[in-house]
């Protein structure tokens, strides 16, 4: 399994959906809150260049925004 990587915030309604897009598929990740820790806020501009969230990482491979198909695509699921 790709190690899963979350960059999010508590108020992100699509942080929310990613979050239980991941727990519906039984997808193990790891969450940073970047409003709160700025080591993880820094780390996600690095990727990015850009300071919106969502930002998942799924084994090095970026996507910004909750866009369901290309995690299923990332992490093949049906």
């Amino acid at each position: 399994m790709k190690k899963v990587s979350i960059y999010s915030t508590p108020w992100c309604v699509y942080c929310k959906m990613a979050k239980k897009f991941f727990e519906a598929n039984k997808i193990a990740f790891e969450e940073h809150d970047v409003a709160t820790d700025v080591k993880s806020r820094d780390e996600m501009i690095k990727k990015t260049g850009q300071m919106g969230v969502p930002v998942i990482d799924i084994g090095g491979k970026i996507v910004i925004g909750f866009d369901q198909q290309k995690l299923k695509e990332l992490l093949e699921l049906k």
